[in-house]
């Protein structure tokens, strides 16, 4: 499998405009419903990370579904629900990752390193990122 996304062109206030990475990955929720989602694709995240909101989307309980823990980042710390055993899609690749829950519904979804990259490379090169399998 090899795939490309071109990165999107987003507006900046410090920079005007930026480009930033963005894939899009299919999401097979608990309750079997396939959501698409366009994730930034964020080589310093360990896990992949999703808003509150796209939990009860995708069939999963917080309280009953997932772990527990805080995460620590440039904004400080968050609440984050771990979801082990998410079953996923990109392109023709099918995997099973674990997905953190914020609590907030006010961050971009980011597709981390963990569950993705020890089975596929990543390539960023003139505003396209590849994928390769």
């Amino acid at each position: 499998m090899k795939t490309a996304f071109r990165f999107r062109q987003i507006s900046s206030e410090l920079f005007r405009v930026i480009h930033r990475p963005y894939t899009d990955v299919t999401f097979i929720g608990k309750n079997k419903k396939r959501r698409i989602v366009s994730m930034v694709v964020d080589t310093g995240a360990d896990y992949s990370l999703l808003p509150r909101k796209d939990a009860s989307l995708l069939g999963i309980d917080l309280a009953k579904d997932c772990t527990l823990y805080t995460t620590y980042g440039v904004g400080g710390s968050q609440t984050v629900y771990l979801y082990m055993n998410m079953k996923v899609e990109l392109d023709t690749l099918k995997l099973t990752i674990p997905v953190g829950f914020l609590d907030s519904n006010d961050i971009p979804p980011l597709l981390g390193r963990h569950g993705f990259f020890e089975v596929m490379k990543a390539c960023f090169e003139n505003h396209v990122v590849y994928f390769e399998k």
